[in-house]
Protein backbone atom coordinates (compact mmCIF):
# COMPACT_ATOMS: atom_id res chain seq x y z
CA UNK A 1 0.00 0.00 0.00
CA UNK A 2 1.19 3.54 -0.83
CA UNK A 3 1.62 6.15 1.88
CA UNK A 4 -0.61 9.21 1.52
CA UNK A 5 1.49 12.34 2.00
CA UNK A 6 1.20 14.15 5.34
CA UNK A 7 -1.61 11.88 6.57
CA UNK A 8 0.23 9.30 8.70
CA UNK A 9 -1.16 10.76 11.92
CA UNK A 10 -4.41 11.93 10.40
CA UNK A 11 -7.78 10.29 9.95
CA UNK A 12 -8.30 6.61 10.62
CA UNK A 13 -10.42 6.51 7.45
CA UNK A 14 -10.09 8.98 4.58
CA UNK A 15 -12.10 9.09 1.37
CA UNK A 16 -11.28 11.39 -1.53
CA UNK A 17 -13.47 11.92 -4.64
CA UNK A 18 -15.15 8.53 -4.24
CA UNK A 19 -17.38 7.61 -7.19
CA UNK A 20 -19.37 4.49 -7.91
CA UNK A 21 -21.32 3.68 -11.06
CA UNK A 22 -23.45 0.74 -12.04
CA UNK A 23 -23.38 0.82 -15.82
CA UNK A 24 -24.43 4.33 -16.90
CA UNK A 25 -25.96 5.13 -13.50
CA UNK A 26 -23.63 7.04 -11.20
CA UNK A 27 -24.67 6.39 -7.58
CA UNK A 28 -21.84 8.17 -5.76
CA UNK A 29 -20.63 11.42 -7.29
CA UNK A 30 -17.44 12.57 -5.61
CA UNK A 31 -17.54 11.79 -1.88
CA UNK A 32 -14.91 13.30 0.44
CA UNK A 33 -14.89 12.15 4.06
CA UNK A 34 -12.40 12.01 6.91
CA UNK A 35 -13.15 9.98 10.04
CA UNK A 36 -10.94 10.27 13.09
CA UNK A 37 -10.42 7.44 15.55
CA UNK A 38 -13.34 7.34 17.99
CA UNK A 39 -15.57 9.48 15.79
CA UNK A 40 -19.20 8.49 15.22
CA UNK A 41 -20.67 9.53 11.89
CA UNK A 42 -24.41 9.36 11.20
CA UNK A 43 -25.30 9.28 7.51
CA UNK A 44 -28.84 10.39 6.70
CA UNK A 45 -30.76 10.86 3.48
CA UNK A 46 -33.66 9.61 1.44
CA UNK A 47 -34.09 6.26 -0.26
CA UNK A 48 -31.80 5.87 -3.26
CA UNK A 49 -29.40 8.60 -2.17
CA UNK A 50 -26.39 6.25 -2.12
CA UNK A 51 -26.06 5.62 1.62
CA UNK A 52 -25.79 1.83 1.47
CA UNK A 53 -23.53 1.95 -1.58
CA UNK A 54 -21.17 4.25 0.29
CA UNK A 55 -20.80 1.81 3.18
CA UNK A 56 -20.36 -1.12 0.80
CA UNK A 57 -17.54 0.75 -0.92
CA UNK A 58 -15.83 1.47 2.39
CA UNK A 59 -15.32 -2.21 3.13
CA UNK A 60 -15.03 -3.13 -0.56
CA UNK A 61 -18.12 -5.22 -0.89
CA UNK A 62 -18.41 -2.90 -3.89
CA UNK A 63 -15.22 -1.76 -5.62
CA UNK A 64 -15.23 2.02 -6.21
CA UNK A 65 -15.25 3.22 -9.80
CA UNK A 66 -12.98 6.13 -8.96
CA UNK A 67 -11.40 7.84 -5.98
CA UNK A 68 -9.08 7.03 -3.10
CA UNK A 69 -9.66 5.29 0.22
CA UNK A 70 -7.01 5.22 2.92
CA UNK A 71 -6.80 3.48 6.29
CA UNK A 72 -4.38 4.94 8.84
CA UNK A 73 -2.91 7.13 6.12
CA UNK A 74 -2.15 4.20 3.83
CA UNK A 75 -3.72 4.39 0.41
CA UNK A 76 -5.49 1.19 -0.63
CA UNK A 77 -4.90 -0.33 -4.04
CA UNK A 78 -2.35 0.48 -6.72
CA UNK A 79 -2.53 2.26 -10.10
CA UNK A 80 -3.61 0.07 -13.00
CA UNK A 81 -2.27 0.33 -16.54
CA UNK A 82 -5.36 2.20 -17.72
CA UNK A 83 -5.18 4.74 -14.90
CA UNK A 84 -7.80 3.00 -12.74
CA UNK A 85 -7.05 1.63 -9.26
CA UNK A 86 -6.43 -2.09 -8.85
CA UNK A 87 -7.30 -3.70 -5.52
CA UNK A 88 -5.57 -7.06 -4.89
CA UNK A 89 -7.95 -9.52 -3.26
CA UNK A 90 -5.52 -10.24 -0.43
CA UNK A 91 -5.46 -6.56 0.48
CA UNK A 92 -9.24 -6.34 0.41
CA UNK A 93 -9.55 -9.33 2.75
CA UNK A 94 -7.35 -7.44 5.20
CA UNK A 95 -9.55 -4.34 4.89
CA UNK A 96 -12.69 -6.37 5.61
CA UNK A 97 -11.11 -7.66 8.81
CA UNK A 98 -10.45 -4.09 9.93
CA UNK A 99 -13.77 -2.62 8.78
CA UNK A 100 -16.72 -4.63 10.11
CA UNK A 101 -20.24 -4.31 8.76
CA UNK A 102 -23.73 -4.91 10.13
CA UNK A 103 -26.44 -5.11 7.47
CA UNK A 104 -30.15 -4.30 7.27
CA UNK A 105 -30.84 -8.02 6.96
CA UNK A 106 -29.24 -10.18 9.60
CA UNK A 107 -27.60 -12.67 7.20
CA UNK A 108 -27.30 -15.40 9.84
CA UNK A 109 -26.80 -19.01 8.86
CA UNK A 110 -30.15 -20.65 9.70
CA UNK A 111 -28.59 -24.07 10.38
CA UNK A 112 -26.19 -22.66 12.98
CA UNK A 113 -26.89 -21.60 16.55
CA UNK A 114 -26.21 -18.05 17.71
CA UNK A 115 -22.80 -18.96 19.09
CA UNK A 116 -21.90 -20.91 15.95
CA UNK A 117 -22.82 -17.93 13.78
CA UNK A 118 -20.48 -15.71 15.79
CA UNK A 119 -17.72 -18.35 15.80
CA UNK A 120 -17.76 -19.04 12.08
CA UNK A 121 -15.55 -16.21 10.82
CA UNK A 122 -13.17 -16.60 13.76
CA UNK A 123 -12.55 -20.20 12.73
CA UNK A 124 -12.65 -19.93 8.93
CA UNK A 125 -11.09 -16.48 8.44
CA UNK A 126 -8.81 -16.02 11.44
CA UNK A 127 -8.04 -19.70 11.96
CA UNK A 128 -8.84 -19.63 15.67
CA UNK A 129 -9.15 -22.98 17.48
CA UNK A 130 -12.80 -23.86 18.00
CA UNK A 131 -12.60 -23.79 21.79
CA UNK A 132 -11.02 -20.34 21.75
CA UNK A 133 -13.50 -19.13 19.13
CA UNK A 134 -16.45 -20.36 21.17
CA UNK A 135 -15.21 -18.58 24.30
CA UNK A 136 -14.86 -15.34 22.35
CA UNK A 137 -18.28 -15.78 20.73
CA UNK A 138 -19.95 -16.38 24.08
CA UNK A 139 -18.28 -13.25 25.48
CA UNK A 140 -19.53 -11.12 22.58
CA UNK A 141 -23.06 -12.52 22.87
CA UNK A 142 -23.00 -11.62 26.54
CA UNK A 143 -21.95 -8.07 25.66
CA UNK A 144 -25.05 -7.64 23.46
CA UNK A 145 -27.37 -9.10 26.08
CA UNK A 146 -27.71 -12.61 24.66
CA UNK A 147 -25.78 -14.61 27.21
CA UNK A 148 -28.71 -16.99 27.58
CA UNK A 149 -29.18 -17.56 23.82
CA UNK A 150 -25.93 -19.27 22.84
CA UNK A 151 -27.60 -22.41 21.55
CA UNK A 152 -30.71 -20.84 20.01
CA UNK A 153 -31.18 -21.06 16.26
CA UNK A 154 -32.09 -17.88 14.35
CA UNK A 155 -35.64 -19.13 13.78
CA UNK A 156 -36.14 -19.10 17.56
CA UNK A 157 -34.90 -15.54 17.97
CA UNK A 158 -36.75 -12.26 17.48
CA UNK A 159 -35.57 -9.84 14.81
CA UNK A 160 -33.91 -7.68 17.44
CA UNK A 161 -32.10 -10.67 18.89
CA UNK A 162 -30.94 -11.77 15.45
CA UNK A 163 -29.56 -8.31 14.76
CA UNK A 164 -27.71 -8.39 18.07
CA UNK A 165 -26.17 -11.73 17.07
CA UNK A 166 -25.03 -10.03 13.85
CA UNK A 167 -23.46 -7.21 15.89
CA UNK A 168 -21.70 -9.76 18.11
CA UNK A 169 -20.40 -11.49 14.98
CA UNK A 170 -18.91 -8.22 13.73
CA UNK A 171 -17.38 -7.40 17.13
CA UNK A 172 -15.73 -10.81 17.40
CA UNK A 173 -13.45 -9.91 14.48
CA UNK A 174 -11.97 -6.93 16.41
CA UNK A 175 -12.71 -4.32 13.74
CA UNK A 176 -11.15 -0.89 13.99
CA UNK A 177 -14.22 0.63 12.30
CA UNK A 178 -17.83 -0.55 12.44
CA UNK A 179 -20.30 0.20 9.65
CA UNK A 180 -24.04 -0.07 10.33
CA UNK A 181 -26.37 -0.07 7.33
CA UNK A 182 -29.80 0.88 8.72
CA UNK A 183 -29.58 -1.86 11.37
CA UNK A 184 -33.14 -1.27 12.64
CA UNK A 185 -34.98 -0.88 9.33
CA UNK A 186 -36.10 -4.53 9.23
CA UNK A 187 -37.33 -4.58 12.83
CA UNK A 188 -40.78 -4.16 14.31
CA UNK A 189 -40.98 -0.84 16.20
CA UNK A 190 -40.99 -2.49 19.63
CA UNK A 191 -37.65 -4.19 18.85
CA UNK A 192 -35.76 -1.13 17.61
CA UNK A 193 -34.79 0.08 21.07
CA UNK A 194 -32.88 -3.05 22.05
CA UNK A 195 -30.57 -2.74 19.04
CA UNK A 196 -30.06 1.00 19.51
CA UNK A 197 -29.11 0.39 23.14
CA UNK A 198 -26.34 -1.93 22.01
CA UNK A 199 -25.07 0.63 19.50
CA UNK A 200 -25.18 3.34 22.18
CA UNK A 201 -23.09 1.10 24.44
CA UNK A 202 -20.50 0.69 21.70
CA UNK A 203 -20.40 4.46 21.30
CA UNK A 204 -19.69 4.81 25.01
CA UNK A 205 -16.71 2.49 24.55
CA UNK A 206 -15.24 5.01 22.12
CA UNK A 207 -15.53 2.88 18.99
CA UNK A 208 -15.20 4.39 15.53
CA UNK A 209 -18.53 3.93 13.76
CA UNK A 210 -20.45 5.00 10.68
CA UNK A 211 -24.20 4.57 10.95
CA UNK A 212 -26.70 4.86 8.11
CA UNK A 213 -30.01 5.47 9.82
CA UNK A 214 -33.50 6.90 9.48
CA UNK A 215 -33.72 7.22 13.29
CA UNK A 216 -32.91 10.94 13.39
CA UNK A 217 -33.53 11.33 17.10
CA UNK A 218 -31.01 8.60 17.82
CA UNK A 219 -28.57 10.08 15.30
CA UNK A 220 -28.67 13.40 17.14
CA UNK A 221 -27.57 11.84 20.43
CA UNK A 222 -25.27 9.19 18.92
CA UNK A 223 -23.18 11.09 16.41
CA UNK A 224 -20.20 13.40 16.66
CA UNK A 225 -20.72 14.22 12.97
CA UNK A 226 -23.83 14.08 10.77
CA UNK A 227 -23.75 13.83 6.98
CA UNK A 228 -26.77 14.52 4.75
CA UNK A 229 -26.45 12.58 1.51
CA UNK A 230 -28.64 13.19 -1.53
CA UNK A 231 -28.19 12.26 -5.20
CA UNK A 232 -24.86 10.64 -4.40
CA UNK A 233 -23.38 13.84 -2.94
CA UNK A 234 -22.78 15.26 0.52
CA UNK A 235 -25.05 18.29 0.77
CA UNK A 236 -24.31 19.08 4.38
CA UNK A 237 -21.74 17.93 6.95
CA UNK A 238 -21.47 19.14 10.52
CA UNK A 239 -22.26 18.52 14.16
CA UNK A 240 -25.68 17.13 15.09
CA UNK A 241 -26.78 20.62 16.11
CA UNK A 242 -25.57 22.16 12.85
CA UNK A 243 -27.17 19.62 10.53
CA UNK A 244 -30.26 18.46 12.41
CA UNK A 245 -31.26 21.60 14.31
CA UNK A 246 -29.81 24.42 12.23
CA UNK A 247 -29.31 23.15 8.67
CA UNK A 248 -27.94 25.66 6.20
CA UNK A 249 -29.15 24.10 2.97
CA UNK A 250 -32.69 24.13 1.61
CA UNK A 251 -32.35 20.50 0.52
CA UNK A 252 -31.51 19.48 4.10
CA UNK A 253 -34.34 21.55 5.57
CA UNK A 254 -36.83 19.96 3.19
CA UNK A 255 -35.67 16.47 4.14
CA UNK A 256 -35.89 17.20 7.85
CA UNK A 257 -39.34 18.76 7.48
CA UNK A 258 -40.60 15.41 6.20
CA UNK A 259 -39.30 13.81 9.41
CA UNK A 260 -40.61 16.36 11.88
CA UNK A 261 -41.84 13.58 14.18
CA UNK A 262 -38.33 13.19 15.56
CA UNK A 263 -37.53 15.20 18.65
CA UNK A 264 -33.92 16.24 19.20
Amino acid sequence: MTKLPLQAQGPLLEVQNLRKSFGPHEVLRGIDLAVMSGERVAIIGGSGSGKSTLLRCLNFMEVPTQGRIALDGRLLGRPGRDGSTVYPEGELCGVRRRVGMVFQQFNLFPHMTAVENVMEALVTVKGAPRRQARARAEAELGKVGLGDKHDAYPSRLSGGQQQRVAIARALAMDPEILLFDEPTSSLDPELVGEVLRVIRGLAEEGRTMLLVTHELGFAYHFATKVVFLADGRFYEVGTPDEVLKHPRGERTRTFLARHSEFAF
